[in-house]
């Protein structure tokens, strides 16, 4: 099987473009670097599909080596239905913050700034423990366990 190096080369320059757009700020450039990003996986899969050949339409006689593949036209359709209901819905965000302050840019909030200045020591997580606190016994068996009750000083019943 070969492979078009044209595609390779224009799937990994959107890919390139895409991740650099959605390191940006701005609601607008991160949805160019999403669409970006799903044309070149379509182009991905498309490159890897392998070459083309006759219809997938039954014709008698016809070996089922020269029959194209239908999975990757499927999967690339899909892909794009995916990639234009998240365009949709990323341009509705956009919108609304365009409505909201007249602006597209997403802002640092206070508080995430409040919380990335904090110490990383977590009082539950880190803190020592200083006696086991479990409420379980370590025996399993009940015999052992009739007679943790017995040094206890209680009994479960008439013996």
């Amino acid at each position: 099987m070969t492979v078009n190096i044209t595609l390779i080369v224009l799937m990994a320059a959107f890919f390139a473009a895409g991740i650099y757009l959605l390191l940006e700020r701005s609601l607008t450039r991160v949805l160019l670097g999403l669409i970006l990003l799903g044309n070149g996986a379509n182009i991905l899969i498309l490159a890897t599909s392998g070459p083309g050949g006759t219809s997938p339409l039954y014709i008698a006689g016809t070996p089922p080596e020269e029959y194209t593949d239908s999975l990757p036209q499927a999967l690339i359709l899909t892909a794009i239905v995916i990639t234009f209901a998240v365009t949709a819905f990323m341009l509705g965000i956009i919108y609304r913050s365009w409505v909201l302050g007249r602006e597209d840019d997403v802002q640092d909030d206070p508080e995430d700034r409040r919380v990335a200045d904090q110490d990383s020591y977590d009082y539950e997580d880190d803190a020592d423990i200083i006696a086991d606190t479990t409420e379980f016994s370590e025996a399993e068996d009940p015999s052992a366990a009739d007679a943790d009750a017995d040094r206890a000083g209680r009994t479960e019943g008439p013996r």
